[in-house]
């Protein structure tokens, strides 16, 4: 046995037992770009898989971690070899149709012993956790809303409803969810409790019939260390109400939050319905949202957090952000002026919003450093069909907000047809190639990044599948899903590795793999999940 083998061995072995003599190891901070490891219980009955597979890894929230890269760098389990032996591990039905991506966590304490726990936001604002390994139930907390009704009815007479996926807090203890009663809320990981002290449930929306949360609870622990949870809120489908756009920053270490309006950002309170209620509110400017799959990006190169919006007025001295990629600090605060500290606005953001074609129906996509003349990029892309290069070392080009232009490369999203759905970033590990997978209703395309003899940055179409909602790569092996099918492919060919057609119907629901097991839900009500024989 060669000497390096042995060494990994003796390593694999001393970080086993410590981690079952003490308890824990230090998570990855959310900032890495990965998904984060954690391992508070491992029994020794575990170290052949440990010394095979690796210690067991948690998904934390939507796309994995605060960046929402989409890439799982810690799975060893699946991977290109074996795949193809996947097979229907169960098929469960909840108590309502969850609309997103469920997240993760292992070695949960539960009142029936230690178990691997998925937990899934419905679309009634109710929150269920589940066995891992069976499907069975563990603990369910319906929405306390029931009277809801979008546009406060106005002839429509449908309930309101989310389509965002919950979180789970760095410390592993709590996972947060968002309610239809406005607030967002904090249970115990192992039995549901509810915390209702240091300033929890966290409101986040006084208009409740207008502003819809739609997009993914997203956590991040910045660089001094303090973590926060964000959550954002646009409007109904039919863009009807009032509305604003609007983050609610929470600081989990004390429970105080700060709010970001993307319309009147002057004001930095959750607004009224000036029209039911007393109070601040922007009646002047509405219908600006903040609705992107996983709503808040955390980038842990400049320590800011990036999101867009889609519709409404761009009127920066007027405090409107309509249109707009913007940045702010991770408490959710902007340049203290009323203004966030960068911004990027297209040309045509008039347009955009007349034909309602948000910009903001991606949130940034982060790319890797790399050596050209704009280290620092993100993609962003719109129900334009545009995919857009934006530096986000100066994201106008001009050095300021409220400035229009400045993307440094932009095309069409092959197939055409606007872009709804997150796309994910992924680093070859073989070559160091980085490539960006972006799905809509036309298909999924394959992207490579690459920089020209001068350093300038471009985006390269490399292959097209079928469509599908936002996508996930983990172990070298790319996952999505659309109505009735689940496939895998090779993320440098797209090539088909394996399939299924076992899952339902697809609205915004995307996969997740966590320690060799890939979970779904789709609108028929169910989560399913398949693993290795």
């Amino acid at each position: 046995m060669k000497k390096s083998l042995i060494g990994r061995l003796i390593v694999t072995i001393l970080l086993a037992l410590v981690v079952f003599s003490a308890g824990s190891f230090v998570d990855r901070p959310s900032g890495t770009r990965a998904a984060s490891r954690a391992a508070p219980l491992i029994h020794s009955v575990y170290l052949p898989m440990i010394l095979k597979y690796g210690p067991p890894y948690d998904w934390f929230q939507f796309d994995g971690d605060a960046s929402h890269s989409g890439s799982n760098t810690l799975e060893q389990t699946l991977s290109p070899t074996n795949v193809n032996q996947l097979h229907l591990l169960f098929q469960v039905a909840l108590p309502a149709v969850a609309d997103g991506a469920p997240v993760y966590l292992h070695n949960v304490t539960t009142a029936s012993g230690i178990r691997n726990l998925v937990f899934v936001t419905t679309r009634t604002g109710g929150l269920a956790a589940l066995d891992a390994s069976t499907g069975g139930t563990v603990w369910w907390k319906p929405s306390a809303a029931a009277s809801c009704l979008i546009n406060n009815d106005s002839g429509r007479n449908e309930a309101c409803y989310t389509t965002s996926s919950p979180a789970i807090d760095p410390n592993r203890q709590f996972v947060y969810s968002y309610g239809l009663d406005g607030y967002v809320h904090k249970f115990k990981v192992g039995d549901g409790t509810e915390i209702l002290t240091g300033g929890w449930p966290e409101l986040a929306s006084r208009k409740v019939y207008d502003e819809k949360g739609s997009s993914a609870l997203s956590l991040a622990t910045a660089r001094d260390g303090i973590s926060y949870l964000y959550v954002t809120n646009g409007g109904y489908p039919g863009d009807a109400g009032n509305y604003q756009g609007h983050l609610t920053a929470i600081n989990l270490s004390d429970g105080t939050q700060k709010v970001f309006n993307a319309l009147c950002s002057n004001q930095t309170v959750h607004f009224v319905d000036s029209r039911v209620t007393s109070g601040i509110d922007c009646p002047a400017q509405t219908q600006t949202a903040i609705w992107a799959r996983p709503g808040v990006v955390y980038d842990p190169v400049d320590d800011r957090i990036y999101m867009a919006t889609g519709n409404g007025a761009f009127i920066p001295g007027q405090f409107d952000w309509g249109e707009t990629v913007f940045s702010l600090h991770p408490d959710g605060s902007g340049a203290g002026n009323g203004n966030p500290l960068d911004s990027y606005t297209p040309t045509n953001f008039l347009s955009l919003t007349n034909t309602d074609a948000d910009l903001g129906s991606t949130a940034p996509a982060l790319l890797p450093v790399n050596t050209g003349n704009y280290p620092h990029l993100a993609v962003q892309g719109g129900k334009d069909a545009l995919l857009r290069l934006i530096n986000l070392d100066n994201l106008s080009g001009q050095g300021q907000t409220g400035k229009t232009g400045g993307e440094v490369f932009s095309m069409g999203m092959p197939g055409g047809g606007g872009i709804l759905t997150q796309p994910a970033v992924w680093t070859n590990p073989l070559d160091g190639r980085v490539w960006v997978f972006v799905s809509n209703g036309s298909g999924l395309a394959g992207l490579e990044f690459v920089l020209d003899g001068t350093g300038n940055p471009s985006l390269q179409s490399r292959w097209t599948a079928g469509s599908g909602t936002s996508p996930i790569v983990a172990n070298g092996v790319l996952y999505y899903a659309r109505g009735g099918l689940i496939s895998a492919l090779n993320p440098t060919s797209g090539s088909l590795l394996w399939s299924s057609s076992q899952i339902g119907g697809i609205h915004w629901q995307s996969p997740i793999v966590a320690n060799g097991v890939l979970y779904i839900e789709d609108q028929s009500g169910n989560l399913m999940a398949f693993s290795l024989p």
